[in-house]
């Protein structure tokens, strides 16, 4: 039960009294869930409306996924540029606008029969591309709208509804396509945009943005002014390689598990999906004990020891070997603790980098840690195929599931470990 000071959001999160009685951060919430359900719902309506509705091959949908996510890697220094320099209440307002038209285009023209493959990739690239603007915004406009000391109940509130919108929003999307169509589908995601839409327009507070009397420099300057703002905070470089590690490791061991689930346990894909669905649930726990345990136990405490647990769960899974009975418990406990621990951890760190950098700079920081975090990711997912190829599959799981070990050790050496359980100031 929460206590008198608190408050429960629609989520079922904790979230404070002071803090749930603002009503800008109110709407930021509520129009960020919405957007989440939306953004995620639309990453299986549009496999779904390629391969359902357009009759699209393996090898089409693989370049529909590539095309959907390369604007992470394209779009995001530049984004955390501009971002910067912008209101985010219009950045958010002016995506949801975008991804509302791009997705109620596509499902008339796919209720009309006038939409092909090629039409699909460019709504893919578009949605994806306003996804980029939209998840660093609001990322930088939490601190423009609470006091910094809420800075770790606030990230925990809106990652937490995050996770429910990634447990949520495939279900839905898949649900709509199976009951209705698949273009239907689509504009139900539509709908949760113009959702987000109408209660972000609705933030009132005035940002303030840094100004200067000089000439605002080129972009490629400001994306440097980013890359070495990071670079030179040894904090926020931790964050940087850590993320790496972490990235690239994963990719390489969610490669091989993917692959050993149905090869090695003889899972069906109900077990397999009900196995990795545990990771949902795991991670609403962990953005609610962000928002309590690194004020109890200190901020580098809690990432060390929650990176550590998370991280070295999944050394447990090659020893799985009995009977789907025996089998699917397990791995419900080991991804659930994965996803509570991995949460933790992304909350903790968003409200570190939040605190350590000023307020000019909130953008660009976010896109060139999320640039370099996922940066690597197509190389682990590479390097897992390979090493499945070559090895037997538990010695390459074992082997890239212990790679992710690499985070917490990183973290353990460098000044994050160390930190109190008061946010560090830029």
């Amino acid at each position: 039960m929460p206590s008198a000071s608190s408050a429960v959001s629609d989520s079922g999160l904790p979230v404070p009294s002071a803090l749930w009685r603002d009503g800008d951060f109110r709407r930021l919430w509520v129009g960020q869930t919405a957007s989440q359900l939306g953004e995620h719902a639309s990453l299986l309506v549009l496999p779904l409306f390629a391969v359902l509705t357009l009759n699209a091959g393996a090898g089409q949908l693989g370049v529909l996924r590539a095309v959907g996510q390369a604007p992470i890697l394209l779009l995001s220094l530049f984004v955390g540029a501009w971002v910067d320099r912008w209101r985010t209440r219009t950045v958010m307002v002016l995506t949801d606008v975008g991804r509302t038209l791009t997705l109620g285009a596509a499902a008339v023209a796919g209720y009309l029969g006038c939409f092909g493959l090629p039409a699909l990739f460019v709504v893919a690239f578009i949605v994806g591309a306003l996804s980029v603007f939209f998840d660093v915004a609001y990322q930088a406009s939490l601190v423009r709208l609470v006091e910094r000391d809420q800075l770790v109940r606030g990230n925990s509130a809106l990652e937490g509804s995050r996770s429910a919108a990634q447990i949520g929003g495939p279900a839905l999307g898949g649900a709509l396509v199976s009951l209705l169509s698949a273009p239907i589908a689509a504009a139900s995601s539509a709908l949760f945009f113009a959702l987000s839409f109408l209660s972000i327009r609705r933030i009132r507070r005035i940002e303030s943005i840094p100004t200067s009397s000089e000439r605002p420099p080129r972009v490629w300057r400001r994306i440097h002014e980013g890359l070495r703002f990071v670079a030179g905070d040894s904090s926020l470089r931790t964050v940087c390689l850590a993320s790496a590690a972490f990235q690239f490791s994963l990719a390489a061991m969610m490669t091989v598990y993917l692959l050993f689930l149905p090869r090695e346990l003889h899972l069906s894909g109900t077990a397999v999906g009900l196995a990795l669905a545990a990771m949902g649930p795991g991670a609403l726990l962990g953005s609610v004990l962000a928002a309590r345990l690194p004020s109890r136990f200190g901020h580098g405490a809690v990432l060390v020891s929650a990176a550590a647990l998370g991280d070295s769960v999944f050394l447990c899974v090659p020893a799985v070997h009995d009977s789907p009975a025996v089998t699917v418990p397990a791995l419900l406990a080991i991804n659930f603790v994965f996803g509570t621990s991995n949460q933790l951890v992304s909350v903790t760190v968003m409200a570190v980098r939040q605190a350590v950098t000023p307020d000019g700079m909130q953008g660009r920081a976010a896109a060139t840690i999320a640039f370099v975090g996922m940066g690597l990711t197509p190389l682990g997912s590479l390097l897992g195929g390979y090493l499945s190829q070559e090895w037997d599959v538990r010695t390459s799981l074992l082997v890239t599931a212990a790679g992710m070990l690499l985070s917490p050790v990183l973290m353990a050496l460098s000044p994050l470990a160390r930190l109190g359980r008061a946010l560090p100031v830029p």
